[in-house]
């Protein structure tokens, strides 16, 4: 659906279960997501059967499959909730450990949030996350999303109270042109 210089960025598979199965069940992916480690096989294919059917224009959920080109390869995904007015979304990530660092991540959103801004005529996307999980807070903001705020003790995971990041990304911030006038 999407491609970069490395990657494409796709529906989902029943291919992709087994890999889907195995990063998420890595404990420093599972660590600041609401799943836990080990994500089983069943599992995972129910998750990629729910995500192969989502529609990326309708309101709610729709998961990229992550897949490196050189090597044919799904080495994680992207997700995005679109919210019922169809102007702003929320995105999310998730990246199989022994594929993290080499900017997969950053490029793969980069290209959705191209795609949302660009063709789906988006206002704005925003990203929550875990304040421990740097990695992920440096991505957002190489991605361009500014820091808006910090909930301390917010939400409740894995049996602690955890504080959230707060990002935000606007259109006219994304393209540094405001497209509305």
């Amino acid at each position: 659906m999407l491609t970069t210089e490395r990657l494409v960025l796709r529906r989902f598979r029943p291919a992709d279960a087994e890999t889907l199965a195995a990063y998420r069940s890595d404990p420093g992916v599972a660590r600041f997501q609401s799943w836990d480690a080990p994500y089983p096989v069943p599992k995972a294919r129910y998750a990629v059967e729910s995500m192969a059917a989502a529609d990326p224009t309708e309101p709610g959920w729709f998961q990229y499959a992550v897949e490196l080109t050189a090597e044919s390869a799904h080495i994680g995904d992207v997700g995005v909730n679109l919210h019922d007015n169809r102007m702003q979304a929320e995105i999310g990530y998730t990246l199989a450990p022994q594929r993290q660092g080499h900017g997969y991540a950053t490029e793969a959103v980069r290209a959705v949030l191209e795609h949302l801004f660009r063709v789906q005529g988006l206002h704005r996307v925003s990203a929550e996350c875990d304040a421990r999980n740097l990695a992920s807070a440096r991505l957002l903001e190489r991605a361009g999303f500014q820091r808006e705020g910090l909930l301390r003790r917010h939400t409740w995971i894995k049996g602690e109270w955890t504080d959230d990041l707060l990002y935000g990304l606007l259109e006219v911030d994304f393209f540094g042109v405001d497209t509305a006038s």
